[in-house]
């Protein structure tokens, strides 16, 4: 069992955070990041995402605790026995998505999503969309207000409100869902490997304008969106034992 003599506290700028900020850290102390055995995030859903982005490359792994509104991605707050709950906690690997981006000027940008890729219609128009799955291409047109891929750390996130499926945190699974189609109209997403390589075309991209989103870096009027999963990177979620993330969204599929 490992120990978690030093811990980094991170919370959101609320005041239930900042006083469970101010109590475990005068009861543990309260060291810098990189010098951590774990990371424990105080706050919502919003913060525990942010901390992981912040963290990508550290291999730390993140505890999150919940002192927001949502807290889907979090364990219970308790003060008390932290450290052994974190020697107890089980950890969930999960691996991000890269988009790489191009615009309407010729620019590449890049970011990585540990939620989704979501692309935007930008005016009243509706975008139109070729969709490609590994050079071949599956979706000629699509009209729409936009599309996602989600991992499955994400599926229960935008994915499952534009009524994409929720998908278990080990299936090598990516889920492309659509976001308001209107044609084809029935066409519902699908589910592709996680090994997929998906690209987006903007078709009409003076006209129809689209930007596209990697949970919240956003760019403006791109033309063509590459998304594949980010595969060499880890990122390590610690959950108290019989309330891991895997079991959670398994819940989360008999909740209605």
């Amino acid at each position: 069992m490992a120990d978690f003599e030093k811990i980094a506290f991170v919370a959101s700028e609320t005041r239930d955070a900042e006083d469970a900020y101010a109590a475990l850290v005068k009861r543990y102390g309260n060291v810098p990041p990189k010098e951590a055995d774990a990371i424990v995030a105080l706050g919502g859903d919003g913060l525990m995402l942010q901390t992981m982005h912040d963290h990508l490359h550290s291999s730390i792994p993140i505890y999150g605790m919940n002192r927001g509104s949502v807290g889907f991605l979090l364990n219970d707050y308790k003060e008390n026995r932290l450290k052994e709950r974190l020697a107890a906690a089980e950890i969930t690997v999960i691996h991000p998505l890269r988009m790489v981006v191009r615009d309407r000027n010729g620019d590449t940008h890049e970011a990585l999503a540990i939620n989704e890729v979501s692309l935007f219609r930008q005016i009243h128009q509706a975008a139109k969309l070729k969709i490609g799955v590994d050079e071949t291409t599956r979706l000629g047109e699509l009209i729409c207000d936009g599309v996602l891929v989600s991992t499955p750390a994400g599926s229960t996130a935008y994915n499952l409100s534009a009524h994409g499926p929720i998908l278990p945190i080990t299936a090598p699974l990516l889920a492309l869902t659509p976001i308001s189609p209107f044609r084809p109209r029935r066409w519902r997403g699908a589910l592709l490997p996680n090994d997929a390589r998906v690209l987006i075309e903007v078709l009409e991209p003076e006209k129809r304008p689209v930007s596209a989103v990697a949970d919240h870096t956003e760019f403006r009027n791109v033309v063509a969106v590459e998304i594949a999963e980010a595969s060499a990177v880890d990122i390590f979620m610690m959950f108290d034992p019989g309330h891991t993330l895997a079991e959670r969204i398994l819940a989360e599929q008999f909740d209605y």
